[in-house]
C-alpha cells in the first residue's frame, strides 16, 4: 500500500488529546483512562478511522481503541475526529507489541481488511496467524471474541482454519456479507469494495 505523506503530521499527532503517546503505561488501567467500566473494543489496523469513529459515535456505552502503525494514516484519522468523543482512543504502534499494552481488558477485537500478506513466507505476519492469535489470548477480559472482514478469499480461508485450530467457534460466516446484512458501518476500504461490487467476507469467532 502506497502511503501519502500528511502535511504537518507531527503537529497533528502531538496535539491530539485522543492519541495515547505511551500506551504501555496503561496496561491493566485502560478502564481508569476511560473513567468507566464499559466494554472495550479494539480495532487492529484502523486505517483512516472511519469504522471505529462511527462505532464510537453510535455506541457511547462502549469504549473503542484503534491502533495503526503508520504516522500518516493515524494523522489522517485524527483529522476526522469530532471535538467530543470521550469513548475513543487511538494508538500509533506495531501490532506485534499488542500484548505489552493490554492484559485481560479487551472484550472484542475487530480485524477489518487487514494486509493479506499473500506470499506463503509472509503468512506469520497475518493478523490471524498462530503468532498473533497467541498474543490475543492474554488481551481478553472474559470471552475471546474476534470479528473479521476482508476482501481477500485466501486470507479468509486461512483465517477460518487458523481460528478453528485455535479453538474458536465460528459464527456468522459469510462469503458475500453485503447480500445478507444491511445498516453496516463500513471502513473506507469496505465502501470502495462495495461500490466496485467485490465480495466482502465476514466471520465472528468466539471461545470461552
Amino acid at each position: 500500500m502506497r502511503l501519502r505523506n500528511v502535511k504537518n503530521k507531527e503537529e497533528i499527532l502531538n496535539n491530539c488529546e485522543y492519541l495515547i503517546k505511551s500506551p504501555e503505561k496503561y496496561q491493566k488501567k485502560w478502564h481508569e483512562l476511560f473513567n468507566n467500566d464499559n466494554p472495550i473494543y479494539l480495532e487492529i489496523g484502523m486505517g483512516k478511522g472511519k469504522f471505529i469513529i462511527e462505532n464510537a459515535l453510535q455506541h457511547p456505552n462502549i469504549n473503542y481503541i484503534g491502533i495503526e502503525k503508520f504516522d500518516s494514516v493515524v494523522a489522517t484519522a485524527i483529522k476526522k475526529l469530532p471535538k467530543n468523543i470521550p469513548n475513543l482512543r487511538l494508538i500509533r504502534m506495531n501490532a506485534l507489541d499488542i500484548d505489552k499494552i493490554f492484559f485481560k481488558e479487551i472484550n472484542l477485537i475487530y480485524l477489518n481488511f487487514s494486509d493479506p500478506w499473500p506470499k506463503k513466507r509472509w503468512y506469520d505476519r497475518r493478523l490471524t496467524s498462530k503468532i498473533f492469535l497467541n498474543k490475543y489470548e492474554s488481551l481478553f477480559k472474559d470471552k475471546k471474541q474476534i470479528e473479521m472482514k476482508t476482501d481477500n478469499e485466501g486470507l479468509f480461508i486461512y483465517s477460518l482454519e487458523s481460528l478453528s485450530e485455535a479453538g474458536y467457534k465460528l459464527n456468522d460466516i459469510s462469503f458475500d456479507y453485503h447480500k445478507t446484512h444491511t445498516d453496516i458501518i463500513m471502513s473506507e476500504y469496505e465502501e470502495r469494495f462495495n461500490k466496485q461490487g467485490k465480495n466482502v467476507y465476514h466471520l465472528f469467532a468466539q471461545k470461552k
